[in-house]
């Protein structure tokens, strides 16, 4: 009897994928397979496509962790047909983070989609401990956005936003909108500063209030809106040195900035403000399970417009195409691979 094969994408370097038939490989103990519906094209996708990752993916990685699918086989506590996402974090469970409650930041943490084959294929096999199952009525499209979504649940639990609060996004792309989505879905008045024209009208679209800080002074226009206040929490999205001058020079008296971005180099950042003001800096990275059930809860009420957040969708055989596409394209928000038929 022959081996079952399914369709992987895999990253070979200089921007180039290949769809390969691969043959399927059994789960290990502890694995549940997944069958793929839907994957994400994350920003740290692009990240790879462009060559800044190579050392750490190799050239023969499937990518893809932003997921949605179905458990294949009936195996550690599932049950085949049941719908799951996938929360893409494997600890060690021994080292001082994992120790004190932390492994969503383990000191030898493998993001599995990066250090690990992903989601850009037809069936993968993930550590039990890492899926959540998802209700029966949600649609799978919506359902990967559930990882990014946490992404944004983690940020803004971490902030302790309080209803009334005036919150600045600084960075209107994908993570910054569902960030300023759920912000809103906690009482925020949200800002949303962002400089792309085609993000603005999408923002716009979604009932945000935005400032182009490429045609309006930011901090004058925040100082307006809020008496001359500044904002109670700031979240920095854009991952630029402007976006970290705005963020001290946009708070409030005592507010709590939060750094989402990752920054390629060291900002330089303006310490006199924590000390005059008493600011707070607060470092977020990635998710923890309550930040997936809160996702999952927004997903399933419509808490986040997901139809809006998502502007394309493409079949895994176009996977080279859809990664060109959204790297040459101004509007794009959220792009998905159909991986499932």
């Amino acid at each position: 009897m022959s081996q079952p094969m399914i369709a992987a994408a895999q990253y070979r370097g200089d921007k180039t994928f290949t769809l390969e038939n691969v043959p399927l490989p059994a789960p290990k103990p502890g694995e549940v397979p997944v069958r793929i519906a839907f994957c994400g094209i994350c920003g740290t996708d692009m990240h790879v496509y462009h060559g800044n990752m190579d050392a750490r993916v190799g050239f023969t990685r499937v990518l893809g962790h932003e997921m949605s699918g179905v458990v294949d086989a009936d195996g550690e506590g599932f049950t085949k047909g049941q719908k799951v996402v996938v929360r893409p974090l494997d600890h060690c469970g021994d080292c001082p983070a994992c120790r004190a409650g932390h492994q969503h930041i383990c000191h030898s943490l493998k993001f599995l989609g990066l250090d690990t084959d992903g989601a850009m294929q037809e069936v993968w096999n993930v550590p039990a401990h890492t899926l959540h199952i998802l209700p029966d009525d949600i649609r799978m499209d919506h359902a990967a956005l559930i990882e990014p979504v946490a992404v944004a649940c983690h940020d803004v639990r971490l902030s302790n936003l309080q209803a009334g609060e005036d919150v600045l996004v600084i960075g209107g792309g994908p993570i910054g909108v569902l960030v300023a989505m759920v912000a809103r879905d906690a009482g925020g008045k949200v800002v949303i500063s962002e400089v792309n024209a085609h993000r603005l009208a999408i923002l716009q679209k979604l009932g945000f209030d935005t400032v182009n800080p490429a045609e309006t002074d930011l901090q004058a226009d925040i100082m307006t809106r809020t008496g001359d206040k500044g904002a109670d929490v700031v979240f920095e999205v854009s991952g630029t040195q402007p976006g970290v001058d705005a963020m001290t020079a946009c708070a409030a008296t005592r507010a709590r900035i939060v750094m989402v971005a990752i920054h390629a180099a060291k900002p330089a950042v303006d310490m006199f403000q924590f000390f005059w003001r008493e600011l707070q800096l607060i470092g977020v990275r990635v998710y923890e399970p309550v930040d997936y059930e809160k996702a999952i809860t927004m997903i399933t009420s419509g808490g986040v417009d997901a139809d809006t957040v998502i502007t394309d969708v493409a079949p895994l055989a176009d996977i080279q195409q859809a990664f060109e596409n959204l790297d040459a394209s101004p509007t794009a928000m959220k792009s998905l691979i159909k991986v499932g038929a």
